[in-house]
């Protein structure tokens, strides 16, 4: 089994803290029932050519990644990944350029210099409506700024 560590180029950094801003004060729970809403139902494997565009931790229990500007995938995590929304970067186990579900796993890279963390085993993957989520992010900016505005 081969394990890809990806880090995150600066446009992929400055296009994620753009959304994540909309979302700030949105809780994690909140968050993820705003990504779990613009979900397909699950399927059990999506091609991976071993790049991520971006990623967005959703708690200790599922994370988004994008691996297309316009292709992204909820990722459900089998049991609690605490260290998800300390990670500086993630990696993804894949078989042959495809990641499966309950096989693969995530693995955060937290970059502290001691121990890596543990491996995150994917439950479920649903691929994401990213237009629709899209569209959501920014009407829930709007609202934000109406309501500080």
């Amino acid at each position: 089994m081969k394990s890809l560590q990806i880090t995150l180029g600066v446009l992929a950094m400055g296009a994620l803290w753009l959304t994540a801003c909309a979302t700030d004060r949105m809780s994690d729970n909140e968050r993820l029932a705003l990504y779990r809403a613009h979900a397909a139902p699950p399927v059990q494997s999506f091609r991976y050519l071993n790049r991520i565009d971006g990623w967005t931790p959703l708690g200790d229990s599922a994370v988004a990644i994008w691996t297309r500007p316009n292709e992204a995938y909820l990722l459900e995590i089998d049991n609690p990944c605490p260290d998800l929304d300390f990670a500086q970067a993630i990696g993804l186990t894949s078989q042959f350029g495809i990641v499966y579900s309950r096989f693969d796993k995530v693995i955060p890279r937290t970059g502290a210099g001691g121990p890596e963390p543990m491996p995150c085993h994917i439950r479920q993957i649903r691929p994401l409506d990213v237009k629709a989520l899209k569209a959501a992010e920014k009407d829930i900016r709007r609202e934000s700024a109406k309501a500080s505005g």
